[in-house]
């Protein structure tokens, strides 16, 4: 048995069993990555699918996706591969390809148009082993790397990744406890705290999706954008109002079914209330 550390949980893991995001084992007394190169999802996108917006704008890049999560989500868009009954069934299905190849595969489709690896669908940074690994070849072929992540985990991971990524869309779903630790079942102070440190080291965008009844409010958006506008990079220089801000449009999906899709208005008047405090804020699903 032993206790692991990428993010708040702190799963106590038997041997030969899993965590609670279904993706990380305990092997002979150390916790490792079970979903280590098992691939689920692999396609070419346009970078603004990301969503990255003042990144590389016009690129496409190889995305690629593994299973597991360690959030709760009920209205998850990638259910099928995260963290549903369905994941698990696909997972021991997935095929495996080690991390050369997958630098291989950026590297061939460069002529049309790939910069680079984004990790991406589900929760990357429960397997941050593979991207490690993966995302220093893609450097070595001269090539980027993206990391699309609900910024749920130790500033430790986020250190053995900071050296070999380009970019980040984080998700900050909201700006409530009861909202992180009730609906989606994370920590609110964790993701801030992963991207406080996260805008030191590259391109950070944020996402935030609108769900009616739980974070639609325009004063949790003026409190978290007044937050996201004081961050600093590294030597301390106020950056905030600089990094985007994607707000989109929930749909109901997946567990979260009991209500209708966030209203467009309403997304357009929340991007104009983060505009008060940020400069490059952009609406999605609208």
């Amino acid at each position: 048995m032993a206790v692991c550390k990428v993010c708040f949980r702190h799963c106590n893991i038997p041997e030969g069993g899993l965590g609670f995001c279904g993706a990380r084992t305990c092997i002979d007394g150390a916790v490792t990555a079970a979903n280590y190169g098992r691939v689920t999802s692999l396609a070419l996108d346009p970078i603004e699918k990301k969503p990255l917006a003042r990144f590389h704008p016009g690129s496409m890049i190889v995305s690629a996706g593994s299973y597991g999560c360690n959030l709760r989500c009920p209205f998850c868009q990638n259910y099928q591969i995260s963290w549903s009954e369905e994941a698990y069934r696909f997972a021991d299905r997935a095929e495996f390809i080690p991390p050369e190849e997958l630098a291989q595969i950026a590297f061939s489709v460069r002529d049309r148009g790939n910069i680079g690896v984004a990790f991406t669908y589900n929760e990357p940074l429960i397997g941050y082993e593979y991207i490690r690994d993966t995302a220093k070849l893609v450097h070595e072929q001269g090539m980027v790397n993206v990391l699309v992540t609900n910024g749920t985990a130790d500033l430790q991971v986020l250190g053995e990744l900071a050296p070999y990524i380009d970019a980040m869309n984080i998700d900050l779903k909201g700006f409530t406890d009861h909202y992180y630790n009730e609906v989606l079942g994370g920590s609110r102070a964790m993701t801030m705290a992963f991207i406080e440190e996260a805008v030191k080291h590259c391109h950070v965008e944020l996402t935030t999706l609108i769900v009616p009844g739980e974070n639609d409010s325009e004063e949790e958006i003026r409190e978290m954008t007044s937050w996201i506008a004081g961050l600093t990079d590294a030597e301390g220089k106020l950056i905030g109002a600089e990094i985007p801000l994607h707000i989109s449009r929930f749909f109901p999906r997946f567990h979260m079914t009991d209500r209708d899709a966030t209203n467009v208005r309403l997304v357009y008047r929340l991007a104009d209330v983060a505009r008060e405090k940020l400069k490059h804020v952009y609406t999605g699903n609208c």
